[in-house]
């Protein structure tokens, strides 16, 4: 939901402001840069999905985690969910040359590493202890 509201204040906020799009994105805003984007987030997002289903535990975080996923893009990423969420973000922001979207992508980072990433951390470092913890110690947050 962080990343949908952003797009949507951002998008409203061009649109309100007439704020020009993006420089060297064009107003037209389909590149091949946005498509290639977006294309790579979703694919993230499938494939970090699909490690939780074959795993038997839940994705969304509201619910409470079964199992720890390590294996897949979590061998690389504790975040592959959160990466593509953003690379879709930023494939969004580019086709609609959004200029308040773009500036709105730190703040909407920000929210995700405190208010999200950082709570999810102490959850399952409660949860499954030393193997989260050495999971953290091998695998970086983001990328």
């Amino acid at each position: 939901m962080i990343y949908a509201v952003a797009l949507i204040l951002g998008l409203g906020a061009d649109w309100l402001l007439a704020l020009p799009p993006l420089p060297l994105v064009g107003a037209g805003g389909a590149t091949a840069a946005a498509w290639a984007v977006g294309l790579l987030g979703a694919a993230l997002l499938i494939l970090s999905a699909l490690r939780f289903i074959r795993a038997g535990t839940n994705i969304p975080t509201h619910l409470p985690a079964t199992a720890l996923v390590t294996g897949g893009l979590y061998r690389f990423s504790r975040n592959p969910i959160y990466l593509g969420l953003t690379l879709v973000y930023l494939g969004l922001t580019l086709g609609f040359a959004s200029f308040a979207c773009m500036v709105l992508l730190p703040a909407v980072l920000a929210v995700m590493q405190i208010g999200v990433i950082y709570r999810e951390e102490r959850y399952l470092e409660a949860k499954f202890g030393e193997a989260y913890r050495s999971y953290k110690s091998r695998v970086r947050r983001w990328f």
